[in-house]
């Protein structure tokens, strides 16, 4: 198992247990986070928006569905799931009050590992199924 696979996968069971301290220390104090959501820089940025996804999807898992790593890099797909009980803010900005739905969205994570804290770590997921299992209109 590489390095970045150890590393990549404390930060998943991290993100599971809802466990931030965790997570952020798997992160380097510089390191990058690009999302559909938005483009954080630092544990605190990061720790903020996770803070608010956690907030909005309180029971939010992932598991990894397949997995390759090549070198300082980890690659995975994965399934998010999870119920929409708080505000989720939305990429524009718009607070949507809880639907009460379930989501259920096919991943992807690149993380990028230097040192043992990951530098770079890039999510990516269509923002227009999940508005669609919301229920909510395109913007």
């Amino acid at each position: 198992m590489t390095e970045a696979r150890q590393v990549h996968n404390r930060y998943i069971a991290a993100w599971n247990a809802h466990d931030m301290d965790s997570l952020v220390r798997t992160l380097s104090p510089d390191g990058v986070t690009i999302s559909p959501d938005c483009v954080t820089q630092g544990f605190e940025e990061l720790a903020s928006v996770i803070g608010e996804f956690w907030e909005a999807f309180p029971d939010v898992r992932t598991t990894v569905m397949e997995s390759y790593d090549d070198g300082d890099t980890a690659i995975d797909e994965l399934l998010m799931q999870g119920t929409h009980l708080g505000p989720y803010r939305t990429p524009g900005g718009r607070v949507v009050e809880p639907t009460y739905r379930r989501i259920s969205l096919r991943c992807f994570y690149l993380t990028t590992v230097e040192d043992g804290l990951i530098v770079s770590l890039r999510l990516y997921f269509d923002q227009l199924q999940l508005r669609d299992q919301l229920g909510l209109p395109c913007e």
